[in-house]
């Protein structure tokens, strides 16, 4: 029972924590904000992020707001866990702060493998496709597959980048699950 209600809780708050992640990256990447999932993500995250707006202000295109709620839901997750596992809340703060912290990374180096698998996927199955959500995909993977495209050499058509950025992705996951052994 008590595996089947962490699973849950692990599904729920990454779920949430991947939205406000999510709503980070549309506007640190200047994604189109009329895309009917923007408008989605961003009426889901509005009622936590518009009040702490007054406080963390946005600096340029980083929403602070949402940062600081995607760690909130993650250290709510680790305690959750903590307390259903082992029925208290066990361990110091700052340590569950942290573990908050590696899980918020976790999840957006998640998030980035799966968005870069789609975007590969609907590549083979349906290029040259204008569907919003592949559109969307593709604004906030360019940012960080950009730079990568412009060092490596040009192999024609095939472009090599989205695997040197998976294998980027692989070692950063790596080493966040080395901070934590345990996590």
């Amino acid at each position: 029972m008590v595996s089947s209600l962490n699973i849950i809780i692990e599904f729920v708050f990454h779920l949430a924590c991947m939205l406000f992640l999510v709503r980070f990256l549309l506007q640190a990447s200047q994604a189109d904000f009329y895309n009917p999932i923007s408008q989605a993500v961003v009426k889901g995250t509005d009622p936590l992020c518009k009040p702490l707006r007054a406080v963390l202000k946005p600096f340029a295109n980083l929403d602070f707001a949402s940062i600081f709620v995607a760690w909130l839901i993650g250290v709510i997750n680790i305690a959750a866990v903590v307390y259903v596992t082992s029925g208290q809340l066990g361990g110091s703060i700052p340590i569950i702060m942290w573990m908050g912290l590696v899980k918020m990374l976790l999840v957006l180096t998640q998030f980035y493998k799966f968005t870069l698998f789609i975007v590969i996927i609907a590549s083979f199955l349906a290029p040259g496709n204008v569907h919003p959500i592949l559109q969307l995909l593709q604004q906030l993977l360019e940012p960080l597959l950009g730079p990568i495209r412009r060092i490596m050499p040009s192999l024609g058509p095939l472009d090599l980048s989205p695997l040197v950025f998976l294998l980027g992705i692989y070692l950063v996951e790596n080493m966040i699950r080395q901070m934590i052994p345990g996590l």
